[in-house]
């Protein structure tokens, strides 16, 4: 292997709404999150960062499943401790960042989260952004709607974002 090709472990895991590929690297950090049935677009989104990649079918680190697995069974903080490393610019990373501040079974418009993080005419951008983020769930892409409450793209389909979304209210005891 080049000195210049990634390699990252791929495991995939069952879960209520389809089986999940997590993706990691050596030091157990959660490189991208996606879904089997759009399997390319996760490897497209992994090659554009890292360009020569070698995925390796093999468990990730217990910690990145469990903290998983504890989300899908209602225990929503067990993501926040969940190390990743996700490339990308500068400006996305910041946005990702910004996205795991947002609390679990809250929802923001694009237009309030560009405003919180101080960049509110950059909501296009913010918006861009959200959409290349290769670690669904976990940087919570998800919690961002459209400014009518309307609930706008997501990478994983729509039907996914709304059982994240009431998923996490149900945990919670609430409805959204």
């Amino acid at each position: 292997m080049s000195a210049n090709t990634f390699s990252f472990h791929l495991e995939c895991i069952a879960t209520p709404i389809g089986d999940m590929l997590v993706v990691a690297d050596e030091q157990d950090r959660l490189r991208a999150l996606g879904w089997a049935d759009l399997e390319e677009r996760l490897k497209r989104q992994l090659t554009s960062r890292y360009g020569n990649l070698q995925l390796r079918s093999q468990p990730v680190s217990t910690s990145i499943r469990n903290g998983l697995l504890a989300y899908l069974e209602g225990k929503l903080d067990a993501i926040d401790a969940i190390p990743v490393e996700s490339g990308g610019t500068a400006f996305q990373r910041s946005v990702w960042e910004q996205l795991r501040r947002i609390p679990a079974g809250t929802t923001m418009s694009y237009g309030d989260f560009a405003a919180r993080i101080g960049r509110p005419k950059a909501v296009r951008a913010v918006g861009h952004a959200n959409g290349a983020n290769p670690i669904c769930i976990v940087v919570p892409c998800h919690r961002l709607i459209g400014a009518d409450g309307s609930l706008t793209g997501y990478g994983g389909g729509l039907p996914r974002k709304r059982w994240l979304l009431d998923h996490e209210a149900a945990a919670q005891g609430r409805l959204i």
